[in-house]
């Protein structure tokens, strides 16, 4: 049975403002400002995956309703999603196209999502690998070598004594006072 996806870049329906698809977008799926924000920015997000084709031809004419356009798309894989959300769940907004439901797992190249992770395509990362459980993980130690300083000139206190910072000596300020009378 082929699964479908609920895909939406923020279009909405002419005659409709988008203010007023906003609000009848966040009522619907019950989100706020912050994942609205996401939602209208213009990219491409997945709302819902793993739907039967009944299912998500009412996603499509809910959202319609709401004065939005948004695409029903067939998913790459025919197999059930490990968890499908409740049906009156808030979409999945951060989770974007790129969930571990819809990349095929015999596509070895990583397609981005979108120009931003479009900029990091073409880096090279090193493929560091898992060391066996015991393994020493520190690197080769270096020999200590002692610096030739001389502290014989210092010594320590006894245990129990006050360090007490030793204070420089001011002389006392004896201020002019002949200009002051006391009267009666």
């Amino acid at each position: 049975m082929p699964l479908f996806e609920i895909a939406f870049q923020g279009q909405v329906r002419p005659g409709v403002t988008l203010e007023q698809a906003r609000a009848r977008i966040g009522q619907l799926f019950q989100v706020g400002d912050d994942q609205l924000e996401v939602l209208f920015s213009g990219r491409r997000v997945v709302i819902k995956q793993g739907l039967d084709e009944a299912s998500a031809e009412k996603y499509r004419q809910a959202i319609e309703r709401a004065g939005a356009i948004c695409s029903v798309d067939r998913m790459g894989r025919e197999e059930a999603p490990a968890a499908i959300a409740a049906p009156g769940a808030a979409p999945s907004v951060g989770a974007g196209a790129t969930s571990p439901q819809n990349s095929a797992a015999s596509d070895s190249s990583v397609k981005p999502r979108d120009a931003y992770m479009a900029a990091f395509s073409e880096v090279e990362a090193p493929n560091f690998g898992i060391a066996p459980v015991g393994a020493d993980l520190q690197d080769e130690y270096e020999e200590f070598v002692a610096l030739p300083i001389d502290l014989s000139a210092l010594s320590l206190a006894p245990p129990g004594s006050d360090l007490e910072q030793l204070r420089p000596e001011v002389k006392p300020v004896k201020p002019n006072i002949d200009h002051l009378k006391l009267q009666d």
